[in-house]
């Protein structure tokens, strides 16, 4: 039986050994093309963790393609074949809000109304919404039209072929999608007293321990790749809050984005929302998340202050849902008396968020979209992101200045109705 067992472990131990030279031998036949199709391509790969461990092109790409004819034949690697080898960040991943982009993106009923290339071929919203792990069917999709790199989320912070851990880990390696005109997340990020003192610790002006928050420090703590926050992107919560007037503008918001009918009444949407974990859907989840960003802000910041600094974002929403939920029910009057007219790719009569500007050709909705997706986004982001510009300039001022133009146009258009009486 010893015989048998030594036997064993000597023939498994040169399979292996085996497994490896032919591995390295077809990576061999692979960089000796590629240095001249795709020179750079093999030069990332060879400075990468891969290239050290005997992690060859044939690992990833499978051992079909071996000449420029069997091009074609080239496996493009998912998340799957990333976690063969990175298990616990897999299964880190598909619960974070990551997993949630390709979800979200084709959950919106404005995605279908705009450019391909945009949305799925990834030159748009598809260039960042590409992560989430997708069915073989959505990558056949992707593949049918040609969208060969959309099959893949770890490369979005580990770029092909380095894999890179230090670049994944750098805020600017969030800069790309976490910018813009509805989550400028990156410039508050880097105009904030947080994202100042990374790039003077960048420089060397500040110690090598200084404390600098990054977007990982606090979205990504300890290296997880499970991202979430209390709030959500949109910023609205279940059960509403307990404040009857801010339990009613949420209510407001939560109609213009489709989840409550105009009656009030849950949709379909509500199901979206859930599958998408676009929104914390009961008190404890809310907390979970809130008590974990807490953790973090405690390695630099007393509790009680960090605590405290979390609760002005939280007023700012209140506040902020205010002047929102006065703005919708305007022009939610205007469809309500018949000065608005229903388009014809709406669900219901009722001002909708979720087709962004296309609306039909109304002028007032689209004031009313920027206000609540530009102007309300960076009014509480601001606050959470410790950036005072954002928070007042580019969010709460403008929300006041957007409620009065709505008001004006509403009286124009009523003014205009009354004539054409």
């Amino acid at each position: 039986m010893k015989r048998f067992f030594v036997f064993f472990f000597a023939s498994l131990i040169t399979l292996l050994f085996m497994a490896g030279i032919v591995s390295a031998e077809e990576g061999k036949v692979c960089i000796g093309c590629h240095k001249a199709v795709t020179p750079l391509l093999v030069k990332d790969w060879q400075s990468s963790k891969h290239s050290n461990n005997d992690v060859a092109c044939n690992i990833c790409h499978g051992s079909e393609h071996k000449s420029r004819k069997t091009s074609h034949l080239a496996r493009m690697p998912d998340e799957n074949t990333c976690a063969e080898c990175h298990e616990e960040q897999f299964n880190q991943f598909t619960k974070g809000k990551h997993n949630f982009g390709w979800t979200s993106l084709n959950a919106l009923p404005v995605t279908h109304m705009e450019p391909d290339e945009l949305m799925e071929g990834g030159k748009g919203c598809g260039g960042c919404h590409n992560m989430g792990v997708k069915s073989e069917a959505q990558k056949k999709e992707l593949r049918d039209k040609g969208y060969t790199y959309r099959t893949n989320s770890c490369d979005e912070c580990h770029t092909r072929h380095t894999f890179s851990k230090k670049e994944a880990q750098d805020p600017k390696a969030c800069r790309t999608c976490h910018m813009g005109f509805d989550h400028p997340q990156w410039e508050m990020y880097e105009s904030s007293k947080h994202g100042v003192r990374y790039q003077l610790k960048e420089m060397g002006k500040l110690p090598k321990d200084a404390a600098a928050p990054t977007c990982q420090f606090c979205h990504l703590p300890d290296g997880t790749h499970t991202n979430k926050v209390a709030w959500g992107f949109l910023g609205v919560r279940l059960p509403l809050p307990k404040d009857k007037q801010w339990a009613n503008d949420q209510t407001t918001i939560l109609k213009a984005l489709g989840v409550l009918d105009p009656e009030g009444k849950p949709t379909a949407r509500l199901n979206i929302v859930k599958a998408a974990d676009l929104a914390r859907l009961n008190q404890e989840d809310w907390q979970s998340e809130r008590e974990k960003m807490i953790k973090t802000c405690k390695k630099c910041h007393s509790e009680k202050y960090a605590r405290g600094e979390l609760e002005k974002g939280d007023q700012m929403i209140k506040k902020a849902d205010r002047l929102m939920a006065k703005a919708i029910n305007i022009v939610a009057d205007l469809y309500k008396d018949g000065i608005l007219k229903k388009p014809a790719h709406y669900t219901y009569a009722y001002p909708d968020f979720l087709h962004f500007y296309q609306t039909g050709g109304s002028y007032i909705e689209q004031v009313l979209f920027k206000m609540y997706m530009k102007h309300r986004m960076r009014t509480y982001q601001g606050v959470f992101h410790a950036n005072p510009d954002y928070a007042y300039w580019y969010g709460w001022a403008p929300m006041t200045k957007t409620l009065d133009e709505v008001k004006k146009i509403a009286e124009g258009l009523r003014c205009k109705a009354n004539i054409q009486q």
